[in-house]
């Protein structure tokens, strides 16, 4: 059973959503609408920081990778954008090297976009469990550089954050278990972040919808319902959706984890795998609690993943 074996996580520095406005281009209103109505108030990002450098800190900070470099068979980048650095540079054939894990077999997914996260865990975990050794391993890393506007805004939805995850995975492991996986993607007919209107106003009518539908299908597979869920850890959009969408996904808004969201900003497929690493320091989960894990992404695909701690 495919199982998160240590969840690590990176924040560069935390800034002001107000000291971005004019980089950002946001106007007055938009700054409030942000502020007030989203609840955003920092961000993660630093632009003396690489992408080797932010991913390479959340790897330094798995404790259990530590000596056990030889087992990771895989390395898997979950992307959202395809392209964050010119060619040839590769931050993630960087980080393999720095870690040790030259033998490891090293591809990115990008193609889903911000639910790019959850499904790597899944793939790796099929990987996995077509080795022999039920020791293997798998690095799964998330979130990614916020270069320009057009990927550091998500106009009338939220701010992104240049926070990062890195995930150990294995096959047989017994802490947090994967129960239950869903995933679907439906055209919009603009798989851009940056969508045209008549595609937003698409993904904004069906978003709700087809999301409780993914979840739903994530639940039914593990067996369980919401109400045996403890806590959601969502993507980091907004506060106002999450509010929202409590009473359809049947969980109080108090068990749907929205520290981050003011701290972090929206980081990328990184969110629900960053909102683990704090919530499991602030002792929000207990051994045998069901968590769900959920994540969307513009063009739109979504995704959900049932967890027992």
């Amino acid at each position: 059973m495919t199982s998160l074996t240590e969840v690590s996580s990176h924040w560069p520095t935390q800034v002001s959503l107000t000291s971005r406005q004019e980089a950002l281009g946001l106007t007055d209103t938009e700054l409030r609408r942000y502020g007030r109505g989203f609840g955003l108030s920092d961000i993660c990002w630093d632009d003396t920081e690489s992408e080797t450098q932010s991913l390479l800190a959340a790897v330094q900070k798995l404790s259990l990778l530590r000596g056990r470099e030889d087992r990771v068979r895989y390395v898997l980048r979950a992307k959202t954008q395809r392209f964050t650095s010119p060619y040839p540079l590769s931050p993630l054939h960087e980080v393999r090297r720095e870690a040790g894990l030259r033998h490891a077999r090293t591809f990115a997914l990008t193609e889903q976009a911000c639910a790019s996260g959850l499904l790597a865990v899944d793939v790796a975990g099929m990987l996995l469990a077509e080795e022999e050794d039920p020791d293997a391993l798998a690095l799964v890393l998330v979130g990614e550089k916020a270069h320009g506007r057009i990927s550091q805004v998500l106009d009338g939805m939220g701010i992104t954050g240049e926070g990062i995850a890195a995930v150990l995975v294995s096959a047989h492991g017994a802490k947090d278990r994967v129960l239950g996986f869903a995933t679907r993607t439906v055209s919009v007919g603009d798989p851009g972040l940056s969508m045209v209107d008549e595609a937003f106003v698409r993904f904004r009518e069906m978003y709700a919808d087809v999301l409780m539908e993914v979840v739903g299908s994530a639940l039914d597979r593990a067996g369980l319902t919401a109400e045996d869920i403890s806590l959601v850890l969502p993507h980091n959009v907004n506060r106002i959706a999450w509010v929202r969408l409590s009473d359809r996904l049947g969980v109080p808004v108090d068990r749907i984890f929205l520290d981050n969201i003011p701290r972090t900003g929206h980081c990328f497929g990184a969110d629900p795998f960053i909102n683990y690493a704090t919530a499991t320091e602030l002792g929000r989960l207990d051994p045998g609690d069901r968590y769900l894990m959920v994540s969307v992404g513009l063009g739109a695909s979504f995704a959900a993943m049932v967890v027992e701690h």
